[in-house]
């Protein structure tokens, strides 16, 4: 009779992060050893019930009973809004499951936590007790954060513990960011307080806390001391590298992994279990890397058992090495090692060569292990008086300067491997991203998917989407099998399987990561299960562009949905297609205007026959883009084509906010050719106009348009700046004739972008408005509001031609190099 293999789930916000990084592998690796399958779910941090977020994190409310035996909850990650009553809640919501918390203590839930309280207290004492320290800051985590909560008790507490008098002024708070751990560090400076320490709850805030005091003129370490808490790779890496808190996060993975299954098998296990903490002294305290020596009883052999066995301890304790599977390491070395020192040459470098890899393998830090050579060097240095025969401890020496450069190559090599799959990933994912943002049917992203996920390193996918309205229900889109895409079945499945019948199958064990299909806060298309073993960099940019290229395709079939109503609607054509034109044009304006720098307003007025005029506002971190555009033509086929548009360049931008103008304007070329000549048989072009923006005041921008009107403030005068691509849809590839060009506003400036509805406007002579009234109408209000200059055109238009028959856009927007502005909603002019 054979044992039905257990499963446990991994409930977490993301796969990519440091934290998430290491909890993740220690779960993986814990899993392995114990031979039970692993399923890795994420979506977001949670929100409070009825927010938007709901969506993305639609994911764990499908995690139940009907597909794993137990859940551990990274619960750290997910509580940064909910703070620990929305946490309780949430696992409790598992019940009757065996669920096990990670990082936090939950009441009712068995919790695995490391002492934060001895972390803090070991750091503050650190800078008070052996560096003097009296003035010693405290950048802290979120007050919904119960970790961060406990490590600012802490901090008051060792404080006081050492005589020190409480000081609020010394005490800011971050959200676990190196931005606002430099906001916190502002923050406390402005206050005027003396400093000569700092205490972060963690290493991001405490790398931005070193960023401020250096750009302050404050020297880190000679003027003020940091310290941080986790042990983040960047933590090693940093200038200078960060003294921290180091937690062994692997560890508690592991750990997680044990108590889970023994909750499983109905044992009982512990409500809390605390791990112990270490401070790893580096260069932004003034302790530089230092080790650890045993320096009792040197001598050239090696130790009694029990000696020995302190010294196995003390070894062990140099490196974290999170799985089981390395167990007895240092007396493994040990003993090649005495082998080394009988006759046997190259014993000792051959098995430090294999526990190198060995480590490697089980995510170790591979640079610890000179923490090794040193404890080992000064176990062996000759004592007091004692005489050393000169050939052994020049070959000692030759052991110990050899093992040094081994390990610094295989530390490097290592770091160079990391390096390479997250150049490589970081590449496939910019290919996958043009490729699922012009997918606009389900069709073209099944065979984008076979073409794109194994080169990620994908072998077994399953997609599937929600076939009812209370997505109870799911059809699977796309199956993959070692790294080839199968017919899926033709089945309906409960979603609360995740994949189709089959997918997570008995036998052979597995380990997957379950990540929502959805577009924004609150589309929910469905679920993806690929198997793990992918850079974690992929996982979550997949989950954006699987969900924005089903959401392109969903797009694209309402497009031919609204064709065939068009054909079935013949003898109604002008007024139906007049009526849905209208309404794709108008819904898809941009309901808030907003960009930091940039006082923004618009205005879009479909004509009586609807063209397809497109115009648009994206915010990014440090800027935006803007989008306009005219779909040659009128009616209802025109309006698609500015959806296709419209929704491509949404995505594209979303997917990478600093890409080059004129390679997104390509990529649109030759998708929007593709459809409207392939599929809609039609011969419809366009001009777009696109301009990235960045709050310095460059504007990049590329395509085929109207002039760019640019008002100076200095002069008040109009300069026109010509845009040199070529239309949209009018030939298959246009890269060779799309070319990045630019130009700086400067403060006060006002951008005009129009469509040719204003400048074609004609009088009853058959005269058209033209551009140099368009001018002359901006020059006359441009010390106005922008409203007031987009209404000032409108007037003038109006008085022009008091029955336009193509489409107005007008988008005014006036730089201030100052000050950030506040969001504007698009309106009708006053």
């Amino acid at each position: 009779m054979t044992t039905k293999r257990r499963t446990i789930a991994l409930l977490m916000d993301y796969v990519r992060g440091e934290y998430q990084s290491e909890v993740r592998f220690g779960v993986e690796r814990a899993a392995e050893t114990h031979d039970v399958n692993l399923l890795v779910a994420f979506g977001e941090t949670l929100d409070v019930p009825g927010n938007a977020a709901s969506a993305q994190n639609s994911i764990y409310h499908l995690i139940g009973s009907e597909t794993v035996d137990g859940i551990i909850v990274a619960s750290t990650t997910l509580c940064h809004h909910v703070g620990i009553e929305g946490m309780q809640r949430f696992c409790r919501s598992y019940a009757p499951l065996p669920v096990c918390s990670v990082g936090m203590a939950i009441e009712g839930v068995p919790s695995l936590v490391v002492d934060n309280a001895l972390g803090i207290d070991i750091s503050v004492g650190h800078m008070v007790d052996d560096h003097g320290r009296r003035r010693v800051a405290y950048i802290g985590g979120p007050a919904s954060n119960e970790e961060a909560e406990v490590r600012a008790r802490a901090y008051w507490r060792a404080l006081e513990a050492r005589s020190l008098p409480r000081d609020e002024r010394l005490a800011a708070s971050g959200a676990f960011t190196i931005d606002t751990g430099r906001a916190a560090m502002r923050e406390i400076l402005e206050r005027g307080v003396e400093l000569d320490a700092v205490v972060a709850a963690n290493d991001n805030m405490a790398l931005g806390a070193i960023e401020l005091l250096e750009s302050r003129g404050l020297s880190v370490p000679r003027d003020v001391l940091v310290c941080g808490f986790d042990d983040a790779v960047i933590a090693r890496f940093a200038k200078p590298s960060l003294t921290t808190v180091r937690q062994p996060i692997k560890r508690l993975g592991a750990r997680a992994v044990d108590t889970i299954l023994r909750m499983i098998d109905g044992a009982t296990v512990a409500e809390r279990s605390h791990f112990p903490v270490e401070l790893t002294l580096r260069e932004s305290c003034g302790c530089g890397y230092q080790a650890e020596a045993a320096r009792a009883g040197r001598r050239a052999a090696l130790p009694p058992a029990a000696q020995r066995g302190d010294l196995e301890r003390q070894l062990e304790k140099s490196v974290a090495i999170p799985a089981g599977s390395l167990h007895g390491w240092a007396g493994e070395l040990l003993s090649a090692l005495e082998e080394e020192l009988a006759g046997r040459d190259g014993r000792f470098l051959r098995a430090l060569e294999a526990l190198l890899d060995a480590a490697g393998r089980e995510g170790a830090i591979l640079e610890h292990f000179q923490g090794v050579i040193t404890l080992l060097r000064d176990r062996f240095q000759p004592g007091p008086g004692e005489r050393r025969d000169a050939a052994l401890r020049e070959a000692l020496e030759r052991i110990w300067h050899a093992a040094r450069i081994l390990i610094g190559s295989a530390s490097v090599r290592a770091e160079g491997q990391k390096r390479l799959h997250v150049e490589l990933a970081s590449l496939y994912l910019s290919w996958s991203a043009r490729s699922f943002s012009t997918c606009l049917s389900l069709p073209i992203l099944r065979r984008m998917m076979a073409s794109e996920l194994p080169r990620m390193q994908f072998s077994r996918v399953a997609v599937s989407l929600y076939d009812d309205a209370h997505r109870a229900m799911m059809k699977p889109l796309f199956l993959m099998e070692g790294a080839a895409e199968v017919e899926p079945p033709a089945v309906r499945f409960p979603a609360r399987g995740l994949a189709p019948p089959g997918f997570l199958r008995e036998g052979e064990r597995w380990s997957v990561v379950a990540l929502p299909v959805a577009f924004g806060d609150t589309e929910k298309f469905g679920v993806a299960v690929l198997n793990s073993g992918a850079n974690e960099l992929v996982y979550d940019a997949l989950r954006l562009q699987i969900g924005s290229a089903v959401k392109a395709a969903a797009l694209h079939w309402e497009v031919v949905r609204q064709v065939e109503l068009r054909e079935r609607l013949e003898q109604e054509k002008v007024r139906q297609e007049s009526v849905v034109a209208a309404r794709i044009q108008t819904t898809l304006v941009p309901p808030q205007l907003s960009i930091e720098g940039l006082d923004i307003c618009a205005v879009m007025r479909p004509a009586a026959e609807v063209g397809g005029d497109y115009y648009d506002v994206l915010a990014t971190a440090g800027g935006g883009w803007l989008g306009i555009g005219d779909v040659a033509g009128h009616g209802l086929a025109a309006g698609l084509v500015m959806l296709m548009i419209q929704s491509m360049i949404s995505a594209l931008t979303r997917s990478d906010p600093e890409a080059s103008p004129g390679e997104l304007v390509s990529a649109v070329n030759a998708a929007v050719y593709d459809n409207v000549r392939s599929r809609l048989k039609r011969d419809e072009h366009a001009t777009l106009l696109l301009l990235r923006y960045e709050r310095s005041g460059r504007v990049t921008f590329a395509g085929a348009h109207d002039d760019i009107i640019v008002c100076r403030a200095r002069t008040r005068r109009c300069v026109c700046i010509q845009s040199s691509g070529v239309w949209i849809g009018a030939l298959p590839v246009i890269d060779a004739m799309t070319r990045d060009a630019e130009f700086h506003l400067e403060d006060g400036d006002v951008l005009v972008l129009y469509s040719d509805g204003v400048t074609e406007a004609r009088n009853p002579h058959r005269e058209q408005f033209g551009l140099e009234r368009l001018c002359a109408a901006i020059e006359s209000a441009q010390a106005a509001p922008v409203e007031a200059i987009r209404d000032r055109i409108l007037r003038d238009v109006d008085a022009w031609c008091p029955s336009p028959d193509d489409d107005i856009t007008v988008v005014v927007a006036r730089y201030s190099a100052q000050r950030s502005l506040s969001p504007v909603t698009a309106g009708s002019p006053t």
